[in-house]
């Protein structure tokens, strides 16, 4: 049997995730949402010590957007909105599903996250918290079915 394998987003020691990009470019729905990282220049900043909070919204988060709303931000001249709109779905700090209640949690951009919890499910903005917890090396993962737009 062969153990030695691995996936970009893992080690050999199961207990140490990668950090938030290599957890996220190793999940296989977030392929969006790390091209847009890459084309906002945010890779470094989302592979440095942290820790963050990621509300990550899936592939098909991003495939509601009207279209051409993606390829638009992916252009090199909207590179500031693109980052904008990405560090809105960061939160400095790591902040486990057990902690969050409702509350405003102050994003990366400045601008304010309203996180509400009512009867155990949580929403971002209206956005539906699918799946928490996902241990990053550099803080965690909460994946979003929307994506949620700074004003």
């Amino acid at each position: 049997m062969n153990t030695t394998s691995t996936s970009p987003a893992q080690s050999n020691d199961k207990s140490k995730p990668g950090d938030i990009v290599a957890v996220a470019s190793g999940a296989g729905n977030f392929t969006t949402l790390v091209a847009a990282i890459k084309a906002a220049g945010l890779v470094a900043t989302l592979q440095g010590a942290g820790p963050f909070t990621v509300f990550a919204p899936t592939d098909d988060a991003f495939a509601k957007l009207p279209k051409g709303t993606v390829d638009g931000l992916l252009k090199p001249e909207n590179k500031k909105k693109l980052t904008d709109l990405l560090t809105y779905h960061v939160v400095p700090g790591k902040v486990m599903a057990a902690d969050v209640k409702t509350m405003k949690a102050k994003t990366v951009n400045g601008q304010e996250l309203d996180l509400q919890v009512n009867a155990g499910a949580v929403t971002v903005n209206k956005a539906k918290v699918t799946k928490t917890d996902i241990a990053a090396s550099n803080g965690v993962i909460h994946v979003i079915d929307t994506v949620v737009m700074p004003t």
